[in-house]
């Protein structure tokens, strides 16, 4: 993939754009003074600030904007409808780190809770270490180091995107602060500093989920109700995994009671990826087609068979109880990476269907749902 050019089209960056009035003094062509022509506008909320009034009739604009929705697509759809994402692979390996973080994180709280000190401390630097990579990978994506400092200067609680940014900052200083405590030896502080950072962690494995299907995209917006779940699941794996690897390259013997217990974490993780994809597969409809034959149908496939031989493995490693454990995990770890990867490329392919997007816009997702049951009422 080239890299993106950042320059801007025109003027410099940060700096206004040149432009001359088609007549001189002339005024915008519908502005009215004071936001007075957005006040009717469907797209501002009522809370809106540049709301100054209400409509005489309220019901009148909300009919007009549900006769725009109701009906088929027309026969012939014009695009594109939609750009499609411009996101770069650092975006869906970002979600990878960060759901590995978030996973890491939880293991540190499980460990402390069963009396395992060492593999709570262990856990909680697997934590930190796989956040690192998450903010140079945001800001490669973003082009410039201080794109990613202006997504602080905002608090927005109804955006996935605001909070992300705000919870990976959190997440990362109490990450640091809990590694810290362990090396100073105050365990009780650090296990106080493990709870809090596994309670962001929470948010931090789900939200990229969420981010997805918050957006106009077909097959993420339809994936609304799994994404969140899906995308916990690969938390859950991912921290397990590298967890379990990192306690046995640091002497812990594959049959101890933890390794075991976090092998069975990520079986049950993975297993329940795969059984929720299928769910979203069906629920998808003809949507699901991009996950069959789009750009990402590859990574989807790489990550199945990945998964598939993982659970293999687990299954067989009574005979190779170390190496065929160690397959498992490695396997395990891949598929989740490919299943990140998968979306994201599948996202692409879906935002270039122009007739599934003007179906989104209408309510209805795939072509076999029935038409929008909608009584318009008529003013006169």
């Amino acid at each position: 993939m080239s890299e993106r050019d950042m320059r801007p089209a025109v003027g410099t960056p940060g700096g206004p754009a040149s432009w001359r009035r088609a007549v001189a003094g002339a005024a915008v062509g519908l502005h009215q003074r004071g936001w007075k022509d957005a006040t009717w506008s469907s797209i501002y909320r009522r809370d809106s600030r540049y709301v100054s009034a209400e409509p005489a009739d309220p019901e009148r604009v909300e009919q007009a904007n549900l006769r725009g929705r109701r009906g088929d697509p027309p026969a012939i759809v014009q695009g594109p409808m939609m750009k499609a994402p411009v996101w770069s692979r650092e975006v869906p390996v970002y979600f990878w780190f960060g759901g590995m973080a978030a996973g890491a994180s939880f293991v540190g709280v499980a460990c402390d809770l069963v009396g395992d000190e060492r593999s709570a401390r262990v856990a909680r630097k697997v934590a930190l270490a796989a956040l690192m990579p998450s903010p140079p990978l945001l800001i490669k994506d973003l082009g410039r180091p201080e794109r990613f400092y202006n997504m602080l200067r905002i608090f927005k609680p109804r955006s996935p995107m605001s909070m992300g940014s705000w919870c990976l900052t959190v997440f990362g200083g109490l990450a640091a602060a809990s590694v810290g405590a362990d090396l100073f030896k105050r365990r009780r502080t650090a296990q106080t500093l493990g709870v809090a950072t596994a309670f962001f962690g929470g948010y931090l494995g789900s939200y990229t989920g969420v981010l997805l299907a918050a957006t106009a995209v077909p097959v993420w917006a339809r994936s609304r109700l799994f994404l969140g779940p899906i995308f916990v699941s690969t938390a859950a794996l991912t921290g397990a995994a590298t967890t379990r690897l990192v306690l046995t390259a640091t002497g812990l013997p594959v049959d101890h009671p933890t390794c075991e217990a976090l092998g069975r974490v990520e079986s049950g993780a993975i297993a329940a990826e795969l059984l929720l994809s299928e769910a979203n597969q069906h629920h998808l409809g003809d949507l699901a087609s991009v996950l069959e034959e789009g750009a990402g149908a590859g990574w989807f496939r790489r990550a199945q068979w990945l998964a598939r031989a993982g659970l293999a493995a687990r299954l067989l490693r009574h005979r190779a109880p170390g190496p065929l454990e160690q397959v498992a995990s490695l396997a395990f770890l891949s598929a989740a990476l490919c299943f990140r990867l998968a979306w994201v490329e599948s996202g692409r392919t879906s935002a270039q269907d122009d007739e599934a997007v003007a179906r989104m816009a209408r309510g209805r997702a795939t072509s076999q749902e029935p038409d929008l049951n909608i009584t318009v009422v008529e003013h006169h």
